[in-house]
């Protein structure tokens, strides 16, 4: 039977699995930064207007053109000075992250796709484009995903150990990933709080849940200060260490997107939180890509 997206609103319920996280950590972080930048909607790429999300940009419509100069030099921002930023912040504390990353992009600066790659961060694949991909047809979906997978294998070295979509996927997704193969992981999905398990065409297909909830997006809406987004996201991981510690441990995402918390004073939180995450026992600060290998290890694809 062709594979459908399905609800679920039971999911674990009440005794979800204990994931036995490496060295019986309370909890599992994932650092998740987003390589959007260069991949937007642009005139440079023909699409005759300019994107301004997540940005300080009022949007195109304050210029009668459909290009905003402003809107892309928020997102140049990103590129050429905020990833600098967050690859420091990471790599002077010896920490891995996640890079979900637009294919498109990554060409856009060979010398950021390189940082990458010699980083040993892991790549997730955010799409050949930073489009919605709901709105795409199925043939141009499908060819979407086989560009990304052929474009990040040159970027960075390997093709992508996942995948996951701006905004949020089509119907078709899920089957065209698996369609596609290679994947370890998808993260297309926001209802959990751990990896699950689907069968997708009679395969196994492994989902690693994402959050906009903790997410530095927060910075285009109604958060302010470094001091807020710090407070939010902290309260949110000591929310699940504590559940860790009373033996309900839980996966926590952490995204970022260079072009938002990559200037100074919202950096400023981000190092709060790394040095507050670090200085608490039994915390598991990992990629993403480890977070599926421990999962498929520990808890293997059973069908139902």
């Amino acid at each position: 039977m062709p594979y459908e997206v399905q609800r679920d609103f039971i999911g674990y319920g009440a005794n979800p699995p204990d994931p036995q996280w490496p060295g019986g950590a309370k909890i599992a972080v994932n650092f998740v930064m987003n390589y959007e930048e260069g991949s937007e909607p642009s005139f440079q790429h023909g699409d005759g207007y300019t994107e301004v999300g997540l940005t300080e940009s009022m949007g195109p419509g304050q210029v009668k053109s459909g290009r905003d100069l402003a809107g892309e030099g928020m997102f140049e921002y990103g590129s050429r000075v905020g990833f600098w930023r967050l690859m420091r912040l990471f790599q002077e504390r010896s920490l891995p992250m996640t890079v979900f990353g637009c294919a498109l992009a990554l060409e856009q600066n060979p010398e950021a796709a390189a940082a990458i790659r010699a980083s040993g961060f892991d790549v997730c694949s955010h799409g050949w484009r930073w489009v919605k991909h709901f709105e795409l047809s199925e043939a141009e979906e499908r060819e979407h995903i086989r560009l990304a997978v052929a474009s990040q294998a040159k970027t960075v070295g390997h093709r992508p150990d996942g995948w996951y979509c701006r905004y949020g996927p089509s119907v078709n997704t899920r089957r065209l990933v698996a369609e596609e193969g290679g994947f370890l992981f998808d993260s297309d999905y926001y209802g959990e709080e751990l990896p699950l398990w689907l069968t997708v065409e009679g395969k196994p297909h492994l989902v690693v849940p994402y959050s906009l909830t903790n997410n530095d997006g927060k910075y285009s809406g109604w958060m302010g200060t470094s001091d807020q987004w710090f407070s939010f996201i902290r309260d949110a991981f000591d929310m699940l260490y504590d559940e860790g510690a009373k033996g309900k441990p839980k996966m926590m995402s952490v995204g970022l997107h260079m072009r938002l918390i990559g200037h100074p004073a919202r950096a400023m939180g981000l190092q709060r939180l790394l040095d507050y995450m670090t200085g608490k026992p039994d915390v598991w600060i990992t990629r993403r890509v480890d977070i599926a290998k421990h999962w498929v290890a520990t808890h293997p694809y059973k069908a139902r």
